[in-house]
C-alpha cells in the first residue's frame, strides 16, 4: 500500500507541475492528501474514497514527504 501511495503521489502531485517554492508544495500537499483519502476513489475501495470505509475518517495518514 506504502508503494502504491507513494506511485500515486509521485504520478498525481510531485511531478504533474512545476513547484515555485517549498512552502507552496507543502501546503498543496495538505490539500491533495484530503482529496486523496476523501474524495479521490480508489479501486481497491470499490471506487470510494478510503475515508468512506472508517467512521472516523482517515486520522492517521500524514504528509511527510520532505
Amino acid at each position: 500500500k506504502v508503494e502504491r501511495y507513494n506511485r500515486i503521489l509521485a504520478e498525481e502531485f510531485l511531478y504533474a507541475r512545476t513547484w515555485t517554492s517549498e512552502q507552496q508544495r507543502t501546503t498543496a500537499l495538505t490539500v491533495w492528501n484530503v482529496h486523496y483519502n476523501y474524495h479521490r476513489p480508489h479501486t481497491a475501495a470499490g471506487n470510494q474514497p478510503p475515508a468512506t470505509r472508517l467512521r472516523a475518517g482517515v486520522t492517521n495518514v500524514m504528509a511527510s514527504y520532505t
